[in-house]
């Protein structure tokens, strides 16, 4: 059971080592783009390369859609990314339990969008965990685990991607040891846990009476959706790339205390952000000495 992009590399690592898989379950096709036309889920794409069959399901709960899950009679389900909460009904249904790869270090940041949470909150690493699922949200107990460093240039769209990559083998190590009967469960403990709610596009308006480095976060782990932006003359302005200086500059917040070559520099709370790529409405998203090159900004003004 999966949807978007991230599911796709294990449902490709399952398939690869030759598992038997009855079905591919994801949410319903939806209309994207300027044409509204209706595409697939990637994870039905990619089922359907492999003729698996797929089932989109309105609500998985659906007591027709159950009994044709309990007729499956399968071994294991596994959960990536998928959208719906199981039933309990469900979860009893294979005889190995709902196995879910969830793309943080549980129990940290359990939820819905723990891959930006885990930028825009400063945390040293992350990783993916595999874990039984149970009613609870993301309170499951763990199974294996994989870190991975973040780095200052990671972006939500370069961590979402590694962690995509890690999912897949992690999962396929969590069936070898399932079928051994050599998996380990650890309980998770409460008091170290943590949630990422999920993201929507006001997340990302740029509060300047924070400080530089918790700002710089933001851009970064919003990158490339919701994505960070402000107002610059009463247009919204995407900022995609930012540096933290520790510099004070005089004014208030949100202000441009100073105009370089190749970047805007704002006064914040603490310290200033250096604007370096932005994307003004209705432009092409550029560096920010190209944009000054075609667009006046004079110190003193004021984004907000």
């Amino acid at each position: 059971m999966g949807t978007p992009d991230f599911a796709v590399p294990t449902l490709q690592a399952v398939y690869e080592a030759g598992h038997e898989l009855l079905a591919v379950v994801s949410q319903p096709d939806k209309p994207k783009g300027r044409g509204n036309q209706v595409q697939f889920p990637p994870v039905k794409e990619q089922a359907l390369k492999y003729g698996v069959p797929v089932y989109q399901p309105k609500r998985v709960k659906e007591e027709d859609f159950v009994h044709t899950l309990r007729g499956m009679e399968p071994d294991v389900i596994i959960v990536v990314a998928f959208g719906q909460i199981l039933s309990k009904e469900i979860l009893d249904i294979p005889k190995y339990g709902c196995i879910n790869v969830h793309a943080s270090l549980l129990p940290r940041l359990r939820g819905a969008a723990p891959i930006q949470w885990a930028i825009i909150l400063g945390e040293e690493k992350t990783g993916v965990t595999t874990m039984f699922m149970d009613v609870g949200l993301d309170t499951g107990d763990m199974l294996l685990k994989e870190e991975t460093p973040i780095s200052p240039e990671d972006t939500g769209g370069s961590l979402h991607d590694r962690l995509a990559s890690l999912g897949g083998p992690l999962l396929v190590c969590t069936l070898s040891e399932l079928e051994a009967g050599t998996l380990v469960r650890i309980q998770q403990k409460e008091e170290e846990s943590s949630y990422a709610k999920m993201l929507d596009k006001a997340l990302g308006n740029l509060d300047f009476t924070k400080s530089a480095a918790e700002l710089e976060r933001l851009v970064r782990g919003l990158n490339p959706w919701p994505s960070a932006y402000t107002h610059l003359d009463g247009k919204t302005l995407k900022v995609w790339k930012a540096a933290v200086l520790t510099e004070d500059f005089e004014g208030e917040a949100g202000q441009v205390c100073k105009v370089e070559k190749d970047a805007i520099l704002v006064k914040t709370g603490k310290g200033a952000l250096a604007i370096l790529e932005l994307q003004l409405e209705g432009k092409k998203r550029m560096s920010a000495e190209a944009f000054l090159r075609g667009y006046e900004i004079k110190e003193g003004t004021l984004l907000q």
